[in-house]
């Protein structure tokens, strides 16, 4: 019989005053009693709607079921037939707007945790590895990857399984992308980013990091001078925006990308590490989606006394993960809702003394849906703040696209692909966030996955 239990079994966590003084994992995951109890919840419907919710079609009844009944490694080998990255996935998709969203045990209570078991399960099979995992068979066909964050990650691993020689070209020091150098280490431990790489690099794909290119290399010497029959480009969205106010040159102001990456890649927040950053006393945080999350958490990690997020649009309008904003709400995050910078004070030497804003209402909806943000004349006021990171989202780095012929974008700077991911020049194929802008990771792997079987469709009827 089924567990009807109408809520999902809690995840274990660690107390917030706690958890915001430190960069520790702050979900503990569950016992293998507890992922028992939670895959009894599944009905193993016939129709398996949850599926339809997953961007790379993971087995969701089937991998539950193997939980149900204790075999957590079978749950494991069910997961990666389609996914590749479970460890991370179980920890950053959003699967309360995918697959946790189609469960019918949704309609009348909680859906099944279908992350948290995903989670689980990749992380049983890190502590119980037995090291099964073998190279394929050469079929001498040899496939570049420009990027190693999720997109450029999950092509390597469904090339590599079909016997193609996958070398990857990752501009920074460190492998893994936007899962490195951009989700702090609380929400995503770098030893799982890690031993998800370490079993690609076991089937047989070669990482190559310090490679920009556009800088190093060119994707015409990739395939002209190098040998490469095919090229995927996922180098993602790093290129930060700003609002372009009275001030953004300031001491003290940050992009979200600039400050993530000083403290999760270069381990601002360690003792003995060099990497220089401000520690402030009060940060303004402008954004609302996870990035922002992430960035206002981070800050009051690294000592913030006070830390706000200023967002134009109301709560319901935030972009982030409702489990982010309750989270951040729970270390002492304050959230100043309906209010948007306009511009940033600056003391004599330069440095940031304060910000400017205005409050807001909402009005008619825009494009999107969401109801556009008005200003409220006369409102504005000072926040006392020095430091003040933008959040407010990023867009592709025009390198590849400006030194390679042939490749088109569109006037957000984006990558033009047809439903094949392929690019405007044949045998050049992309996706992620350097197609579709700053997105989710299950999306950009989803991407990665329809490119490898088109690149593998290419070069086999060459």
């Amino acid at each position: 019989m089924p567990n009807m239990s109408p809520k999902k079994m809690p995840m274990p966590v660690q107390e917030p005053d706690i958890r915001n003084k430190n960069f520790e994992e702050v979900a503990l995951g569950y016992t293998p009693e507890m992922a028992v109890e939670e895959a009894t919840r599944c009905l193993n419907c016939k129709n398996k709607p949850c599926v339809s919710g997953c961007p790379v079609g993971v087995k969701i009844p089937e991998f539950i079921q193997l939980v149900a009944a204790g075999d957590f490694e079978g749950a494991y080998q069910k997961i990666t037939e389609t996914n590749g990255l479970p460890g991370v996935c179980g920890r950053v998709c959003p699967q309360e707007s995918q697959c946790e969203s189609k469960c019918v045990r949704g309609i009348k209570g909680e859906s099944v945790g279908i992350g948290r078991l995903e989670r689980f399960v990749a992380d049983y099979h890190m502590a119980n590895d037995p090291g099964n995992l073998e190279k394929a068979e050469s079929n001498g066909h040899k496939v570049a990857v420009v990027g190693s964050g999720p997109a450029g990650l999950s092509c390597a691993g469904e090339l590599a399984k079909r016997g193609y020689e996958v070398t990857i070209f990752e501009a920074f020091h460190v492998p893994g992308g936007v899962l490195s150098y951009g989700i702090p280490e609380f929400r995503l431990p770098k030893k799982i980013v890690k031993n998800e790489i370490e079993g690609l690099k076991k089937l047989g794909v070669s990482v190559m990091t310090n490679m920009v290119i556009g800088k190093v290399l060119s994707i015409d010497e990739l395939i002209d001078d190098m040998g490469f029959e095919a090229v995927f480009i996922g180098s993602g969205a790093g290129l930060p925006r700003f609002m372009n106010i009275e001030g953004e040159g300031l001491i003290g102001v940050y992009s979200a990308n600039e400050y993530l990456t000083r403290i999760n890649l270069m381990k601002a927040y360690k003792e003995g590490y060099d990497t220089p950053i401000m520690r402030c006393k009060a940060a303004a945080v402008v954004g609302g989606g996870n990035v922002a999350m992430d960035a206002a958490r981070c800050a009051k990690r690294m000592g913030t006394e006070k830390v706000y997020i200023v967002y134009r649009r109301s709560e319901e309008e935030m972009p982030a993960r409702l489990e982010e904003v309750h989270h951040a709400k729970e270390e002492g995050i304050e959230f100043l809702t309906l209010n948007n910078p306009t511009r940033i004070l600056g003391d004599a030497d330069g440095r940031v003394n304060g910000m400017e804003c205005i409050k807001m209402e909402l009005g008619e909806p825009d494009e999107s849906g969401r109801r556009s943000p008005v200003a409220i004349p006369g409102s504005e006021y000072i926040l006392d703040v020095d430091a003040v990171i933008m959040a407010i989202g990023t867009s592709p780095n025009p390198l590849i696209r400006t030194t390679t012929q042939g490749v088109e974008a569109n006037k957000r700077g984006c990558l033009i692909v047809d439903e094949q991911m392929c690019t405007t020049r044949e045998g050049v194929y992309a996706g992620g966030d350097a197609v579709t802008g700053a997105a989710t990771v299950i999306l950009a792997m989803g991407a990665g996955k329809t490119a490898a079987d088109s690149i593998d469709k290419y070069i086999k009827s060459k």
